[in-house]
């Protein structure tokens, strides 16, 4: 018996970190899809941003959002010691009625890389105009007590979880918990310079390199993967494998549904097949399907995909009717379709109810949008969140970081004499920038 228990315990740990990896590995997904899809003169500041991103969302969940989640408190936040919290009673493991299910310190690292996912979502929503140590400061707050309050209430045991709340891997947790929180920055943020013209004008801001965006979200469909399939939480039986290759193939499936319909979409609205829609509409499928992956045929997630690729289109547009400017779609993806997703639950499970689903989008809006509202008026009262015009139009990359990811392109805004003193390339960077048509690709 008590080898038996220690090969699953094996099973489940190894499960856990090959899982984690996968999602760790969707960070490398959200740097290059922001990176593709911002201008090349802000592309240093948002790759700037994603590194540290995920490394303060490491230590803060460290010392305090990992207890804050799932200690055991009361129904609304958490408690305990870091070490007790994440070691365990035993310093190794949790056991439930069957013995030892898997290492304390695996769980953390699964769970500690949903945070970072999170706050990635931020990053791309208020690109190429926000000041980089607000955006850090504001992740400090974010991964180390907004998202693990509102992620103690589901899954660390609390009142949405009695109320019958049903998110498997996150739709609501995660992806609108970053989107909520993505909104409430870029309301106080504002759009662009020169985005939106009179009379509703949008003036199109394309990103810099297309094949470098459909890299990231390839990587962020294979880290997928790990992120519903992880969410098992089990891989040390026949049911518990046979769930993981379902959770898998509706995944996969609904992605492919999502990008499908998008594609189609933007061909029948636009008179063009939108690469960027299309992008955007397999990541919303695959936010669409996270929320209940496990019980759904293959078709409807399939179906429930291409919902969420229908969705974000249209949320992208009305976005930017409301001149809400979002550079690589992140709100319409995480968030509208991940209500979809939340909703498209009770579609397969009989275990979720309508209240609950509904108790769960209320609950985690309201609180996330609130409180990063509240951490976004402190940032701007005191360092304030937004560069100076002439450093959003001579790029943030120069004006936050201090260098150029493209540092010998030659055109745009970097056409810029080496000879030139450090004022004189200001000035001719700033040049530039009037010049050089709204909607270029070149920066």
């Amino acid at each position: 018996m008590e080898t038996t228990q220690e090969l699953q315990y094996a099973l489940n740990t190894l499960w856990f970190v090959l899982a984690g990896a996968l999602v760790m590995w969707m960070a490398a997904g959200f740097t290059m899809l922001e990176a593709g899809l911002v201008r090349t003169k802000h592309t240093t500041e948002i790759l700037a941003k994603n590194v540290a991103l995920y490394s303060i969302a490491c230590i803060m969940y460290l010392l305090i959002g990992y207890n804050l989640m799932y200690g055991e408190g009361n129904g609304f936040i958490g408690s305990g010691l870091l070490l007790s919290g994440i070691a365990g009673e035993d310093g190794v493991s949790i056991y439930g009625d069957d013995g030892p299910t898997h290492a304390m310190h695996a769980d953390f690292f699964f769970q500690v890389v949903f945070v970072a996912t999170a706050m990635s979502i931020v990053s791309g929503a208020v690109a190429e105009r926000m000041k980089l140590w607000a955006f850090l400061l504001f992740a400090v707050v974010l991964t180390g007590v907004i998202y693990p309050i509102q992620g103690h209430w589901s899954w660390g045991g609390g009142f949405l979880a009695e109320l019958g709340y049903v998110d498997y891997a996150g739709s609501g947790i995660v992806h609108m918990a970053g989107a909520a929180a993505a909104l409430a920055g870029v309301l106080l943020l504002g759009a662009r310079a020169g985005k939106y013209g009179p009379n509703g004008k949008v003036n199109p801001m394309p990103g810099a390199n297309l094949p470098l965006a459909t890299i990231g979200t390839f990587i962020l469909w294979l880290g997928w993967f790990g992120f519903n399939g992880g969410s098992e939480l089990s891989m040390s039986s026949k049911g518990a494998a046979d769930a993981v290759a379902t959770v898998f193939l509706n995944t996969n499936t609904a992605a492919a549904g999502g990008l499908v319909a998008a594609m189609v979409l933007a061909r029948l609205k636009f008179g063009k097949a939108d690469l960027t829609m299309a992008l955007n509409g397999a990541l919303a499928g695959l936010v669409a399907i996270t929320a209940g992956p496990n019980t759904p045929t293959p078709l409807l997630a399939t179906a429930i995909g291409a919902v969420g690729g229908i969705i974000v289109v249209f949320s992208i547009v009305t976005l930017e009717r409301l001149r809400i400017d979002d550079p690589v779609g992140a709100i319409s993806v995480h968030g509208t379709a991940g209500i979809w997703g939340i909703l498209a639950v009770l579609l397969s499970n009989e275990e979720a109810t309508l209240s609950g689903q509904l108790a769960g989008i209320a609950a985690i809006f309201a609180f996330v949008f609130v409180a990063s509202l509240l951490v976004w008026l402190a940032l701007r009262a005191t360092i304030g969140i937004r560069v100076s015009e002439s450093d959003e139009l001579e790029g943030v990359d120069l004006a936050e970081c201090g260098m150029q990811a493209y540092p010998e392109f030659v055109g745009g805004h970097f056409a810029i004499s080496d000879a030139a003193p450090p004022a004189g390339r200001k000035r001719q960077a700033l040049a530039s920038s009037v010049l050089a048509p709204s909607g270029s690709a070149a920066g």
